[in-house]
């Protein structure tokens, strides 16, 4: 499967910003393949955050007009601008990618099949 990896993660006070990049091995075709970001809070199941396909997408209402996902599919990487960080957002920030064809992102997680390691994101007061 397609190998992915996060960068970008690291220590904020809140409101600050951080922008997270996710670089494929291999290119991967945005127009076939949806992909997003999911997050895992220390003691809590991981959940979706944002998601990104061809028709469309979604955000989680935790961090809609805070947070904006992009795909540069020339370049194969995934990005999530996160402005106007809170605490909350304190979590361990996973890439993913799609098992099929898929033209509309959800926040399912079983929709998606490839998954990076994760970038660890921490928000301070």
């Amino acid at each position: 499967r397609v190998q992915l990896v996060e960068s970008g993660g690291g220590s904020v006070q809140a409101g600050g910003s951080l922008r997270l990049s996710c670089a494929a091995s291999e290119y991967v075709d945005g127009n076939k393949y949806c992909m997003a970001w999911f997050r895992q809070p220390p003691g809590k199941e991981r959940e979706g955050v944002a998601a990104y396909g061809r028709v469309g997408g979604m955000y989680s209402d935790s961090v809609k007009g805070r947070f904006t996902i992009s795909f540069d599919n020339a370049k194969t990487t995934l990005y999530l601008q996160m402005n106007s960080l809170k605490p909350e957002d304190t979590a361990m920030y996973y890439c993913a990618v799609s098992l099929k064809f898929c033209e509309l992102g959800s926040l399912e997680l079983s929709e998606y099949g490839s998954w990076g390691q994760g970038t660890q994101v921490t928000v301070s007061s």
